[in-house]
Order: C-alpha cells, then structure tokens, then sequence
C-alpha cells in the first residue's frame, strides 16, 4: 500500500507544477486520449465480449462512441469554459470588478463500475483532464479483460504521474480512499456509494456519487403504445438490464394495460429474437452471484414473457412479471437486470403518490402526450433525470448534466456538468484604488444611518 501512497504523492507534486493548469496541455491530453481508444478499439471490444457477451454494436454504441463523442464535444467547448466568467456588481461595490474562476481540485480518484466498465470510467476522467486535475482510476475488479484494455489506454495516452490506473478488488479501493484525495468520483451502488462518502469526510473531500435505484416508467392511456413498449424494451434489456437508468418497473393504465403487454412482448422479440439463452447476441450476467440473485425473482408474480435462465451461460432472457407487488423481492430494491416487473394503475395521482413515498429514483420516463398528466408528474415526483416518451436517452446528451438527488446519487456530469463538477469556481472581487467608499467605515460620521437609508 506504501506505493498507492507514493503513487497518490507523485501526481500531487506533479499538480503543484502547474503543468496541468493550460487549456493547450488539456487539449493534447484530450487528444491523445481519443487516438489511444480509436487505435485500440478492437481491443476494448473483444474484451467487453469477453467480460460481459457484449455484441459489437452494443460495445460501440453505449461505450467506446459514447465517450469519443464526449471527448469532441469537450475539446469544441473547453476554452470557454475553462475562461474567467464575468459576474456583474452590486452598487455597495461600486469601482470594482468581479470574476469567478474554475480552478481544479488537483488529485481526483474515480472508482468505476462493472455495468459500463469502460465508458463509466473514462467518461468522468474526461471531465477531470479538462478541468486540469490529476486523476487515479480503480476500475472494477469484476471485469477483467477491460480493465486490462482500459489501463493498456490510459497508459498510452497520459503520463502515469498525471492519471494512472490501479486495479485491484475491495482491498486497493479501500486503501485508495484512505489517501487523501481532493476529489473522489464513484459510480455504483447506494451501499458502496455510503461507504464511500463516509471514507471521504475523513478528510472533507467533495464528492461525486452515481448510485442507483428504482426507476420507474409510467404508460398513460394517451400514450403511443407501441413506440412505448420499443423504447421500454430497449431501454431496459440493453446490457442485460444492467443499467443504472434502466426502467425498473413499469405502471401502466389499466385501460391499456393487455394492449401494452402484447405490444411490449413484439417488441422484445422484434429486438432480442425468439431464444436469447441460445443465440450469443445477448449481454450476459457479470457473476453467479448476480445471477441466483435475479433469478430468485422469477418466481415473484406471473411471467408474461421469457422467464428462461442459462446458469452455465449466466444469461437470463428478457423477462416481464405481471400480479406483482411492492411485498415482493423483485420489487424491495433495484433489480439491475433483464426482469421488468409490470404494475397497473386507475389514476395518475395514485401512481404520483406511490413513487413519491418511495427513495428519490436516479431517472422516471413518462409516456404521455398529455401536456397536463406531464407537468403533474413532473412536479409531483423528485428524480435525478429523465424523458417523456423515450428511456434512457437523457444520458446521451452532454448538454444534460447527469445525476441523482437522494439515496440515487449527488452531483452531476457530462458536458459541461463535468468541467463544472471537477472544478472549484474561485470567487475574485478586484478593487478600484483610485478612490475609496466610506460608508463602510466605522468612523464616518453619522454613518449607520446613511448606511441603513442605503441598504434599505
């Protein structure tokens, strides 16, 4: 462990050289990290296949293109976001000028999940390397072959006394928060994320925590039925249900409940085929621990579609429970898996209220063209992000900082939510010395009246 701490040593005094601090070592940092992905792409994709059973396209489009769009969007908008922000002053201040400025923390440790073991990793280090900091990565333990890929990147591309990678279990990620960080970024679970933050205010370090929870999907009688059940389908059984912003359950209108769940079983098959457990075109689940968990919630309720499970294979086919309810173990917390519990509902503000006694999700998608069952929902419930007629997509935008409120998380990222969350915005107030105001002086006479008739 002395050399986590070396480590953790080495990049400070690499920080406190300033070399890190100019947008054009940012930019080329940003660049070659760009060019180190696409030049091993092949790589990253093998090893995602082989950790997870990802398909090519699924490894292209929620990982790798993921984050080199993230990278472009960053480098376009960088200069002004790292540049002075001129704030306007009060008359009390008259002859003065103000500006904030983002100054990096200086060593940020980002801890990375198994689900998206590459884009969740790299995603937020693009965020520190533009705000000017030094970074350690903890990828996840659980997804060998990418963590390999991802650190033979990373290696590539930066100097390991400005972002280095650790791999390692519970054990390196333990000792790591023992250190004394200036940031520390965790994507995970609630219980973890716990720990984390406990560990954290050892030292007063900020943090950033992308937990989970669960997401709900309200389907109102209004709703274009059948886009819904594909942008459902899709959005909760892409890598295997393993998704933070997953749709967790779906409530559905009773009036349109049997429509939906026919249109919703199309669509599955329309997208995964008829037998998933034995094409190979399906995401796998990460452990056999993860497995018996989800599996012991086939048996909550009816199956409506699939139910089928591989143990040999870790796979489980996309699956839809009808008759369940909230007694249930699928639905006690985050299922974080291809099983998707339906629910049926009367009125809206039943299912307002339901959701709203629960924790605060991390995402809510809402299927109506009801412009009023909209803004009732969205006043009525507190989540970290989400869409109206669509799943998952909000995530991709990196105009649309991301994150929870809650047990689902604190703080946000993409875009510019990451510049912002890895920055410290420093205050400057720079005074005129050409006069001087009395008022606030003690000894001027009849002072606090002229204050109070001015400050009233």
């Amino acid at each position: 462990m002395n050399s986590i701490t070396s480590l953790v040593n080495a990049q400070r005094a690499f920080f406190h050289t300033g070399q890190t601090k100019p947008i054009s070592f940012r930019i080329d940092a940003l660049k070659r990290l760009g060019s180190a992905i696409r030049k091993h792409e092949g790589h990253l994709t093998r090893a995602l296949r082989e950790d997870l059973g990802k398909s090519e396209f699924e490894a292209y489009t929620s990982e790798i293109g993921i984050v080199l769009h993230e990278i472009r969007f960053v480098l376009k908008h960088i200069r002004s976001w790292a540049r002075p922000q001129k704030v306007k002053t009060p008359l009390t201040h008259f002859g003065s000028a103000s500006r904030i400025y983002a100054e990096p923390y200086g060593v940020a440790l980002l801890i990375a999940p198994w689900n998206f073991p590459f884009q969740l990793a790299v995603a937020p280090l693009i965020g520190a390397v533009a705000a000017g900091n030094c970074a350690i990565v903890k990828p996840s333990e659980l997804t060998p072959r990418t963590s390999e890929a991802l650190e033979l990147v990373l290696r590539e591309a930066f100097d390991e006394r400005h972002v280095a990678v650790l791999q390692g279990g519970v054990d390196t990620a333990q000792a790591l928060l023992r250190e004394r960080m200036d940031y520390v970024f965790f994507t995970g679970s609630v219980s973890v994320g716990k720990l984390v933050m406990e560990a954290a205010s050892r030292h007063l370090t900020p943090v950033t925590l992308e937990l989970g929870g669960k997401s709900p999907c309200i389907v109102h009688d209004d709703a274009s039925l059948r886009l819904a059940a594909k942008r459902i389908a899709w959005g909760k059984f892409m890598n295997a249900g393993q998704t933070c912003i997953a749709p967790d359950y779906v409530y559905v209108q009773r009036t349109v409940k049997e429509r939906f769940l026919e249109l919703l079983k199309d669509a599955i098959r329309e997208l995964y085929g008829q037998s998933v457990c034995e094409s190979g075109a399906f995401t796998r689940i990460v452990s056999e621990r993860h497995f018996a968990r989800l599996q012991s919630f086939l048996t909550d309720g009816d199956t409506f579609v699939g139910g089928a499970a591989n143990r040999d294979r870790l796979l489980i086919e996309p699956t839809v429970l009808t008759g369940v309810t909230w007694e249930d173990g699928v639905m006690r917390d985050e299922i974080f898996g291809p099983i998707l519990p339906v629910l049926e509902y009367d009125d809206i503000t039943d299912v307002i209220g339901e959701v709203s006694r629960r924790e605060k999700p991390l995402a809510l998608y809402l299927f109506s063209d009801s412009k009023e069952v909209r803004q009732q929902v969205l006043d009525g419930i507190s989540f970290g992000g989400g869409c109206v007629n669509d799943t998952v997509y909000h995530f991709t935008t990196p105009y649309l900082p991301f994150g929870g409120v809650g047990t689902s998380g604190i703080g946000a990222y993409h875009g510019k939510g990451s510049f912002d969350t890895f920055s410290h915005r420093k205050s400057v107030l720079v005074q005129t010395n050409a006069f001087d105001i009395p008022l606030r002086y003690p000894n001027l006479k009849d002072g606090l009246r002229r204050i109070k008739r001015f400050l009233k």
